[in-house]
């Protein structure tokens, strides 16, 4: 019996959409909804959460000489 292949979310919409090699754009379901989560990273309304490196300054404080 041939397996099924694995079905994931759109990360964009929620449309499910089968993880194959032929998908070009997974995990998304489209170039639409991938270029909207390219957009959203371009824009910084995603963020990886980073602790600051040592001596840098916060935002709105004076840099550390």
């Amino acid at each position: 019996m041939p397996q099924r292949p694995r079905s994931v979310n759109c990360p964009t919409c929620g449309q499910p959409v089968e993880w194959r090699p032929e998908n070009r754009w997974r995990p998304f379901c489209s170039e639409r909804c991938k270029l909207i989560d390219l957009g959203g990273w371009a824009t910084e309304r995603y963020r990886v959460p980073a602790e600051p490196a040592t001596g840098q300054a916060q935002p709105g404080q004076e840099p550390v000489s």
